[in-house]
């Protein structure tokens, strides 16, 4: 099977989801806590690298980044499903609204948050 497209994987999920029976577990309160783990899971290859090395790493941690991402990508996608919620217009919207919040002329070059003022 190839997956081109964001509704074609939440179909897939849902499906391979269903044939589990998995859906009778998939609250939205345990796929966010199953989303957390598998977040936390994403940052345990680059514990205690330099800034160098995580944007180097060797390819035995590539992957682990790979298939962590991809467990990330997965909860995500089965939340949305679960909620009824268009993944690709929910982040449209919020880069709309960042947009706002950070406009190029104030934030360009700056990491400082929004409603940071300057030192």
């Amino acid at each position: 099977m190839s997956i081109h497209t964001i509704e074609q994987l939440a179909e897939a999920v849902r499906r391979f989801g269903h044939e589990r029976d998995w859906h009778l577990y998939h609250s939205p309160k345990n796929l966010t806590a199953a989303l957390i783990v598998e977040a936390a899971e994403l940052l345990e290859p680059f514990q205690w690298l330099t800034e160098e090395q995580s944007h180097n790493l060797p390819p035995d941690k590539r992957e682990a980044v790979r298939q962590e991402m991809a467990d990330v990508l997965i909860y995500l996608v089965s939340l949305a499903n679960t909620l009824d919620i268009d993944l690709l217009q929910a982040a449209e919207d919020k880069l709309a609204i960042n947009a706002r919040k950070y406009p190029v002329a104030t934030a360009k070059g700056s990491c400082r948050k929004y409603n940071e003022s300057e030192p």
